[in-house]
Parts: structure tokens; C-alpha cells; sequence
């Protein structure tokens, strides 16, 4: 038997306002949890609802051991609910999915399968989505395919929230904004192993989606975030070095048109706009380089202020306890 307060199983479901999915969502789960003979739990994020949710979390609280309830002051967002969720777990394996019930629970053995494969990620994939196209399904298409490009994790669908993980991944994940979508591109920056699969999708009968096209700018500022998180964020001169460079380099560009104008062509200095864009672009670029510095000097105060490695080790081999 494992120790009480360890189990091989969390469930994690962020909700807000979702009294009556979660009425119906609850058993279904719970019938599919315990048919995998595992010791496990069932976290639910109440995400500052408004409705009733509160009330019927209470409830299953104090009638089923294997239910906890995290509650909000307010509502934090999604991501800020996963987080919570994801600190509290004390599974070996950690689940998310949706209140709404479009995610379906039955698909959770599949993602387990998978798991056991040696995967430390496996994200679902809503193949046949039941949301409208123009609202969610077309935008989503892009966003899929832009996160792919940016971050070079492929998957079909970042935004299903039916994703499983090892306890060791997420509790390493931090999360920020509406950075919850991009959980498996966060993951791959530690080396995790990552696969989808495909799951069911169901059409949403109770409460209102609370997606809409004012998240979509949202989202697109947090993936440029994670972009460079993933591909800067220990060496930022990198980036800001480069565009510093190339500004300069057109500096320099500009002055030597603006030289041969002046003294081979005798053309007058005065109002000319090479004079202008050299002298701009070696700001700029001066500025870009600065930084760029700055940028490398807060890394390092970053990582080493917060004792934090910029590497992620996964096993190690050869060492004695004590040793």
C-alpha cells in the first residue's frame, strides 16, 4: 500500500461556473477512476464561480475522501487554476480536463496507456470538435499551427485540456497569463518526452464558453513569451544582439552612401536622410545591444538569486546514498 498522503492518481478540473456540468461530470469520472483499481484523487479548482459550485463542491467534499477542493478568492484564469492544481497533486501522475464536459473521462485510460509507454506528456487530441467553426475551430487551426511553427512542438490540438503528466514534469511548469495552452511546449524546454492521442469531444449543453476572439491577442503576446522562454530566455543578447547588430550594420551602410554622396558627388548634407537613418540606426542599434546586456545580467541574477539550474536532470547514475 502506498502511504496515505501519496497516490498514483490526480485528477485536476479548473471550473468556474459550471454547477451543472460538474453535477454530471462527477460520477461519470468517478466510475472511470475506479475502474482503474488505482489509489487515487480528484482535485477541483473553483475558479471564484458565482453559481452554486461551492455549494456541491462542499458537498462531495465531505462525502467522497478521494474529492478535494481548491477555492478561489476570484477568478485567476485557467492557467492560474492548472498551477494550483498542479502545486496540490500528490499523484505520481497528474490529469487535466475541462468542467464543461466536451472533455470526456472515458478517454483517460488512453492517455494512461500512453503514459506507460515511457512518455512524460500525452496530450489529447479532439479530432471530430464539436464547436463552431468560424468562433473556435478556425482560430484554433491557426493557433495550432502557429504554436507548432514557433515552439517546434507538433501536436494536432495544444488547446485540449485532456492532457496527462508526470508528477515530476509539472510540478516544474510554471505558469503565467493564458500560458496554460502552451503547457507541452514549456515541458519540452526540460526534455520531456511528449505524444498525443486522439480523444472524443462533446458538444457543450450547459453554461456559456468563456472563449472568445478577446483571448486570441492575449494568447498570441503569451506565445511570443514562451518563444523566447524556450529559445532565449538564458541567453537573451541573442536575440536583442542580433537586431542590435543588423541596426548597426545599416548604420554603417548608411554612412558610407551618405560619404561617397558628400565628397565624390558633392551632393549638400543638409535635410539628407542618409544623414538621418545612420544616425538612427546606430542608436537603435546601441540601444538594442544595451539590452541585450542588460537582458544576460538579469538572467544570471534571475537563476542564481532563485538557486535555479538552466538544465533539468532526469536520472542519475552511479551515485551511493551518502557518497
Amino acid at each position: 500500500m502506498r502511504p496515505e498522503n501519496l497516490k498514483d492518481l490526480s485528477v485536476v478540473i479548473p471550473s468556474f461556473d459550471e454547477e451543472e456540468n460538474i453535477k454530471l461530470l462527477y460520477p461519470k469520472l468517478k466510475s472511470v477512476l475506479e475502474g482503474l483499481k488505482k489509489n487515487y484523487e480528484i482535485i477541483f479548482v473553483d475558479d471564484g464561480s458565482t453559481d452554486q459550485t461551492y455549494d456541491f463542491l462542499r458537498k462531495i467534499c465531505k462525502d467522497d475522501e478521494n474529492v478535494k477542493a481548491l477555492v478561489f478568492r476570484r477568478n485567476f484564469g485557467q492557467s492560474a487554476a492548472i498551477s494550483a492544481g498542479f502545486d496540490y497533486a500528490r499523484g505520481d501522475i497528474i490529469v487535466t480536463l475541462d468542467a464543461d464536459l466536451q472533455n470526456d473521462p472515458e478517454d483517460i485510460p488512453r492517455l494512461l496507456e500512453k503514459m506507460n509507454q515511457g512518455f512524460d506528456v500525452v496530450s489529447g487530441w479532439r479530432v471530430n470538435r464539436k464547436d463552431p467553426f468560424l468562433r473556435r475551430r478556425l482560430p484554433s487551426y491557426i493557433s495550432n499551427w502557429l504554436i507548432s511553427l514557433l515552439t517546434g512542438v507538433k501536436l494536432h490540438d495544444h488547446g485540449c485540456s485532456l492532457k496527462a503528466y508526470k508528477k515530476e514534469v509539472a510540478k516544474e511548469i510554471k505558469l503565467y497569463g493564458e500560458m496554460h495552452r502552451f503547457i507541452p511546449a514549456l515541458a519540452s524546454w526540460v526534455g520531456a518526452s511528449i505524444c498525443e492521442v486522439k480523444v472524443r469531444h462533446h458538444p457543450r449543453e450547459y453554461g456559456k464558453s468563456k472563449y472568445g476572439f478577446s483571448r486570441i491577442n492575449r494568447g498570441f503576446l503569451d506565445l511570443l513569451t514562451v518563444k523566447f522562454l524556450l529559445s532565449f530566455a538564458t541567453r537573451p543578447i541573442q536575440i536583442f544582439g542580433k537586431f542590435g547588430l543588423i541596426s548597426v550594420f545599416l548604420g554603417f551602410v548608411c554612412g558610407i552612401v551618405l560619404i561617397v554622396m558628400k565628397f565624390i558627388h558633392g551632393v549638400d548634407m543638409t535635410g539628407n536622410p542618409f544623414l538621418y537613418l545612420s544616425i538612427l540606426f546606430l542608436l537603435i542599434g546601441g540601444q538594442f545591444i544595451s539590452i541585450g546586456l542588460l537582458g544576460e545580467i538579469i538572467s544570471r541574477i534571475y537563476h542564481e538569486s532563485q538557486n535555479k539550474s538552466i538544465y533539468s536532470v532526469k536520472e542519475v547514475l552511479g551515485y551511493k546514498k551518502g557518497g
